[in-house]
């Protein structure tokens, strides 16, 4: 892992190319998120990746945008259905995102832009897109949106084929007490989390730190803050990263809102801050004060925390 650690994480395509024809890369997860914050797409032939997925894309069926958590087709989605047919869109690798999956054997890991099949446009109802012309509006409006999510996450002694078997009934956590902020019981899940964190590290994934939440066997790792894009980005590799770490060590590992009845729900907490277009500047410090504390707030804190509170529903 040391090792893994001092290489750069990032990579560009020239740098794709070298370690494909030393046979250090075989393999480029080609993935963009659907509706469910799930990745999804291809393991392309690193060769192939470079000489044609590269410039042109890939093609993907548009079912996986108008499909429901088994996969399965639903009905009355205006971009897709059976009464229209299914087509084909076309996935654009962001080359900005192009980096090692240390947590893979030989495996590089890019995610995509989704476009119309027959031009470059982005598809609308593509999460990414959603988010970016979000991200857009807001450098129209002069400001620059930092985040962070906070992801907890249970983990199981059962595999996932395990858990399957037994219908998702008496799983067994992997602690047997609570364990917030506990570093005895967090040190027996350390063989995962440690793995987690320094994957995540060597994958081009700041990781601030990991420990024990309120549940059996729930932890959390936050990863540092960045632009809001980036920062979805780097939350669905961490997912992503989680689970699949978890599966080859033969345990399971769940984002679950409620896994079980008797025990505590996993969050998901969102930071967010407007700074200036240069990043130079926080926004929300001001001359308000806000009762009950020391801090002084500006309009524009007052005016994005009241749309949060307005729009959560949503």
């Amino acid at each position: 892992m040391a090792a893994l650690l001092r290489r750069s994480p990032i990579l560009t395509p020239d740098q794709l190319r070298d370690l494909v024809a030393q046979g250090d890369v075989e393999t480029v997860l080609t993935v963009f998120p659907d509706l469910y914050g799930r990745l999804v797409g291809k393991r392309i032939v690193g060769r192939y990746f470079c000489d044609e997925v590269l410039a042109e894309g890939m093609h993907v069926c548009n079912y996986l945008l108008a499909c429901d958590m088994e996969m399965d087709p639903v009905p009355g989605y205006r971009f897709a259905s059976w009464e229209q047919g299914y087509g084909d869109v076309r996935c654009l690798p962001d080359v900005s995102t192009l980096r090692r999956a240390t947590w893979l054997e030989r495996t590089a890991i890019v995610l995509c832009d989704v476009v119309e099949e027959e031009r470059d446009a982005l598809v609308s109802v593509a999460p990414r897109t959603v988010l970016k012309r979000q991200v857009e509006r807001a450098a129209a409006a002069g400001v620059r949106v930092m985040t962070a999510s906070e992801l907890e996450f249970f983990v199981l002694r059962d595999s996932f084929a395990a858990a399957e078997r037994k219908h998702f009934h008496d799983l067994e956590p992997f602690g047997w007490y609570l364990e917030d902020y506990h570093t005895l019981q967090g040190r027996r899940l350390e063989p995962l989390a440690g793995a987690i964190r320094n994957h995540l590290e060597a994958s081009g994934v700041p990781v601030e730190f990991s420990k024990g939440e309120w549940g059996p066997g729930q932890h959390e790792i936050n990863v540092r803050y960045a632009d809001a894009l980036e920062m979805a980005d780097r939350h669905v590799l961490y997912k992503q990263a989680a689970k699949e770490i978890a599966d080859q060590q033969n345990l399971a590992l769940t984002f679950m809102a409620k896994l079980d009845e008797r025990w505590a729900g996993s969050s998901m907490h969102v930071h967010s801050s407007l700074w200036s277009p240069d990043g130079a500047t926080p926004l929300f410090a001001g001359e308000t004060p806000i009762p009950g504390t020391r801090a002084r707030a500006s309009d524009k804190f007052r005016w994005w925390l009241g749309g949060l509170m307005a729009h959560a529903r949503a």
